[in-house]
């Protein structure tokens, strides 16, 4: 058996798992990182010593010059309760890590990010508990719908082409380096996530390999939009073509004002699972992760969103810690997951 027959394998579970109960996703990871207080020599290593420029907070460099500390991050999530982990390759493509000069670097981030999630959810599997490892594919600095400048809307400054080959590279590299599921996620510009849906449906087809997908926007005020101008209902018949495992929301917000737009996606994604990692509250820098909600106070709220019937996958964003995660692990271990009628990615 080759290793994606292995990775498949393990994907056919989840569709299981979700509809018997409710998965657990990862916290943040900028977040934890943050904890360690590198300096810009720690994020350099030996290797990029020299380098010709800043690298301090190029998170997924950390993946290769500290490998140690993002592995400690993973293993302190699965200790928490996570079934699901994510890859630390949020900005791991070519077009972000330009703004290092490290666009070289983007296929051994991603390689690397895979190995390290896929070493943490092997260690902690059990027959009973398996783990997951996400491919995560963040949004990019750069969007295909809005212009980087105010005095010429119809200006942009990336192509949809140069996202699509940029996707393609990470997915390539995360699919073939051991992640379970990949996972299109924070997207705030519904084109850029088309061009990541489009690139890895390439990639399926050009590989003969498939798996699961999920698909995770961002609504970044009380308009309930996302940036590009979408409202949850109009981004859902967007991206549904995909046919995702499940369907979600993420980050800018916290549980309380994400509420009412998790009601709206659960309603009309009836025959696809639904996930949600809000950020832990609103931005708060007095408090030690930067944002204002304890582990309590995000649990209680998720609680409330998994008695109401809206999810099968929770997590967290911004802010959440190991701690935010076992608490979230805790408080809805006993309750039933979202039911949907039958699942567009398996024909169970």
């Amino acid at each position: 058996m080759n290793n994606f027959e292995n990775d498949y394998t393990r994907a056919q579970e989840l569709p299981s798992i979700l509809r018997k109960r409710i998965a657990i996703l990862d916290g943040a990871m900028g977040t934890m990182i943050q904890r360690f207080k590198l300096t810009e020599e720690n994020f350099r290593a030996e290797r990029f010593k020299s380098f010709h420029k800043d690298v301090k907070g190029n998170n997924e460099l950390l993946s290769i010059t500290r490998p140690d500390v993002i592995l400690d991050i993973h293993r302190g999530y699965l200790a928490a309760g996570a079934d699901l982990i994510e890859t630390n390759t949020f900005g791991a493509t070519t077009i972000a890590q330009a703004d290092y000069d490290m666009q070289d670097l983007a296929v051994e981030m991603n390689a690397a990010s895979a190995r390290l999630a896929r070493q943490a959810c092997d260690e902690f599997t059990t027959a009973d508990k398996p783990r997951f490892v996400v491919g995560a594919l963040g949004p990019t600095p750069k969007t295909a719908s809005l212009s980087p400048d105010v005095n010429d809307p119809g200006a942009r400054n990336v192509t949809f082409e140069e996202l699509r080959a940029a996707y393609y590279e990470q997915v390539q590299a995360l699919v073939e380096n051991g992640v379970d599921v990949l996972m299109v996620e924070t997207i705030f510009d519904t084109l850029n996530a088309k061009a990541a849906l489009f690139a890895i449906e390439e990639y399926f087809e050009i590989s003969k390999e498939r798996l699961p997908l999920i698909i995770s926007g961002t609504v970044t005020d009380a308009s309930g939009r996302i940036l590009s101008g979408q409202t949850v209902t109009a981004f859902w018949h967007s991206v549904r073509h995909a046919k995702p495992l499940a369907v979600g929301l993420n980050c800018a917000l916290g549980a309380a004002l994400m509420r009412p737009y998790m009601q709206e996606l659960a309603k009309i994604a009836e025959d696809t699972f639904i996930s949600c990692y809000p950020n832990a509250g609103l931005p708060n820098p007095m408090s030690d992760t930067g944002f204002d909600e304890t582990p309590e106070v995000t649990s209680r709220l998720l609680h409330d969103f998994a008695s109401s019937g809206l999810v099968n996958i929770l997590g967290g964003c911004c802010g959440t810690t190991p701690e935010h995660i076992a608490a979230i692990a805790t408080s809805v271990q006993s309750l039933k997951a979202r039911k949907i009628a039958r699942g567009v990615f398996y024909s169970d």
